[in-house]
This record gives structure tokens, sequence and C-alpha cells, in this order.
């Protein structure tokens, strides 16, 4: 191998830059683009997919995004390890529905062993109050649940004095309706 440029010689390529002065930067490998010679690797694309499956998991808040990504980071570990791409879909598969399989019956588990927990106004009905302001037919003001609600008795012709315990029926818009 002698340093230095080389000759020109009419070869396939006479016509390029190259050719014509003799010189070439690296004489000894092959003539590639420069996209010909970056190779991402495999585990790196799987992480891709893990961020991208975890951007609609943050902006639509829906779980089965986040067990897609977490099989995606599954099976980066799978490639980077030396796994086969049939093994690093069958990692991501298995890891993914499996988690959306447990994740499921957890969440379901959760829900149903709460059926009545009651919430918003449903929870108010039935609590006590103390009276603020003198409540009859016409209305008053009761503290609620750590709140001040305007209050009306259930039956017109009863009144309740401030102090007095009370207990809510129901709600009628932003009316305790009290006995």
């Amino acid at each position: 191998m002698t340093a230095g440029p080389r000759r020109a010689s009419r070869s396939a390529d006479a016509g390029t830059a190259a050719s014509l002065t003799g010189y070439h930067p690296c004489p000894d490998r092959d003539r590639r683009t420069y996209h010909d010679q970056v190779e991402i690797e495999a585990w790196v694309w799987w992480l891709i997919g893990a961020v991208g499956l975890g951007i609609p998991l943050v902006l639509t808040a829906m779980p089965e995004f986040g067990m897609f990504s977490a099989g995606s980071v599954a099976a980066a570990v799978t490639a980077a390890l030396g796994g086969t791409v049939v093994a690093q879909v069958l990692v991501f598969a298995v890891v993914s529905v499996a988690l959306i399989a447990v994740v499921r019956r957890v969440a379901s588990r959760q829900r149903g062993s709460n059926p009545g927990a009651a919430t918003g106004i449903d929870a108010l009905r039935g609590r006590q109050a103390t009276v603020l302001e003198r409540v009859d037919g016409r209305g008053g003001r009761i503290k609620l649940a750590g709140e001040v609600w305007s209050a009306r008795t259930l039956d017109a012709d009863m009144s309740f004095e401030p102090g007095q315990q009370v207990d809510v029926v129901e709600i009628d818009g932003a009316t305790a309706v009290v006995m």
C-alpha cells in the first residue's frame, strides 16, 4: 500500500471528481454514502417505540399505552441481549398482554370492592349538619361537611334554631333539605 494520492484511472466512476483528481479521502474503503454506513440497533428502535407509546399515555390517560410501552422496553432489553427479531416481538406481545390482563383484573377488583361508596351530593344525604342561622320552610343556613349551605326544612311547619343538629334528607340544587 502506498501513501499519497492515487493515479486517475479509467474506471466505472470516470466522471467523478475523485476519479479526475485521483484522490479519495478513504482509498481503502468501499465507496458508500453516509446513510449506507449508519445502522441503528434494534434495541434503540424499541426504546423509540416505548417513548412513542408513552406520549399518548400522558395525553389521553389510557393505561393500555403504558402497558405497550413497558412491552417495548422489555423487547429492547431482549434486543440488547442479542435476542432474535422473533424473540423480541414475542417478548413485546407477551409482556404487553400480561400487563393489560393483570392491571385490568386488579382495577376491576378495586372498582368492585367499594360499590356502595357515595360521592358528590349522594355522599351528603343522611349526614348530620349544624344549624348556623334559623332554618324553616323558607330557608336558613347550615354547616354541612365543613361548608356553609343554604337549607330549608322538609316540613314547612318545622323550624330549627342555631346550634341544633339536623339530618340532611336530600340536596335540592344548592339547598340542603333537612329535618
